[in-house]
């Protein structure tokens, strides 16, 4: 028997209780399938039949077509309000796209020149470009989430643009003071600490000397051969020099380097207190530590570099590396808060990201801190002679240069 010979209620009732086989008419498309359903209302006047009926006819169609009794239900409403069933395809309207490829472009290049910052640092990067250097281009960036900054470093435009140590020994001596030096707010109390460039058969690399001032975060990175009273000296007289800002507190770990006479003797003569890392108190240097792992390691990897490369690298960190980490790389600053039980929390809020810099001058009474011979207007001068894209080109077009003349000139000697 064929649907198509089905005239009763009665008869539709005998096919849904099994009684009678049936052959079914499968439909090729969605819209003679709605047909079908229309015919079928038509063929037994759905909308004057009762209660009862209406309920076997409905059953009847769940069972030929395979739906759903809330879309049947659906195409009947449809059927008794406009007469018959048409397919209603809608298109939806997908979300207006707000950041164009040319953006995820500039975004590439901008992470490429400060090699991937966090996605706050970036996000204060462009805001800066957009409004304190009129770089028009990074409108659309400078008001993006964090969040969706993220996104875009996955989309597949953004992946198409980038082709992207030996511990010192602790050494018990009675120099310097065992103790976390407290800045309470003023610049000038550094924290130090040495990273090693690799060994290479079994001959050492140069040494990086990093410090930085615990409440502007001003860095400065120099590079020695060695790590002698020979090389170390002038070099920490090189990095209390450059800081702009009058030194007045030394803190290192427990590194033999630092905890030695001579330079205790060189601190005792410029009046600066010279504190060390207390035992089983691993913060007491960590912003030192931290500027090793986002700074020094960043720039300059783990490989192994020969020591004679020291005196070229230590001019690329004074010349390029010094305005590019304290006038145009943001960073975060935190603030302490109390709970109710009066236990302190350091959050670091995006709101007070700003460069080493622009945290110096936002201190109360800033000039009185700086050196003799050192004005703002000076320091302006320089961290306005190039914007933060100008400055990170010039760090990554130096850093190439001198990875190139160490190779090539390695490979000679080789």
């Amino acid at each position: 028997m064929n649907i198509n010979d089905l005239n009763t209620i009665e008869q539709m009732e005998q096919f849904l209780t099994g009684s009678q086989a049936v052959a079914f008419l499968v439909a090729s498309s969605k819209d003679e399938c709605y047909l079908g359903i229309q015919r079928t209302l038509v063929k037994f006047r759905y909308t004057s039949l009762n209660k009862r009926s209406k309920g076997v006819v409905v059953r009847f169609l769940i069972k030929i077509t395979g739906y759903s009794r809330q879309q049947i239900t659906r195409l009947v409403k449809q059927y008794r309000d406009t007469g018959k069933i048409e397919r209603q395809q809608r298109t939806y309207q997908g979300f207006e796209r707000l950041y164009t490829n040319e953006d995820i472009r500039l975004l590439a290049a901008l992470d490429e020149r400060h090699n991937t910052l966090s996605g706050p640092a970036t996000k204060k990067l462009c805001e800066r470009a957009n409004s304190l250097f009129n770089q028009t281009q990074y409108q659309r960036l400078a008001g993006i989430s964090v969040a969706h900054l993220y996104n875009l470093r996955k989309s597949q435009s953004y992946l198409r643009q980038r082709y992207t140590f030996e511990k010192t020994r602790p050494k018990v001596a009675l120099i310097g003071i065992r103790k976390k030096p407290r800045a309470n707010g003023e610049p000038g109390f550094i924290r130090i600490d040495t990273v090693h460039q690799g060994d290479q058969d079994k001959q050492k690399g140069v040494y990086h000397i990093n410090a930085v001032d615990e409440v502007t975060q001003f860095e400065v990175v120099c590079t020695v051969e060695k790590i002698s009273e020979q090389y170390l000296m002038p070099a920490i007289e090189q990095l209390l020099d450059c800081f702009p800002f009058v030194i007045q507190g030394f803190h290192s770990d427990n590194g033999s380097e630092y905890i030695n006479y001579k330079v205790a003797a060189l601190l005792e003569k410029l009046l600066i207190e010279f504190t060390k890392s207390r035992s089983r108190q691993t913060n007491d240097n960590a912003l030192a530590e931290s500027k090793n792992g986002s700074v020094v390691r960043k720039l300059f990897g783990y490989a192994h570099i020969p020591q004679r490369w020291a005196p070229l690298i230590n001019e690329f960190n004074h010349n390029t590396l010094f305005p590019y980490i304290n006038y145009h790389r943001p960073c975060f600053f935190p603030k302490t808060i109390t709970d109710g039980k009066g236990k302190d929390k350091k959050i670091y809020p995006y709101e007070g990201m700003m460069t080493p810099y622009d945290k110096l001058k936002s201190i109360e009474n800033a000039k009185i801190y700086l050196k003799p011979d050192i004005t703002f207007e000076i320091l302006d001068k320089a961290a306005l002679s190039q914007n933060d894209d100008q400055a990170a080109e010039q760090l990554q077009k130096e850093r190439a240069k001198l990875f190139k003349t160490i190779n090539e000139r390695d490979l000679k000697s080789g």
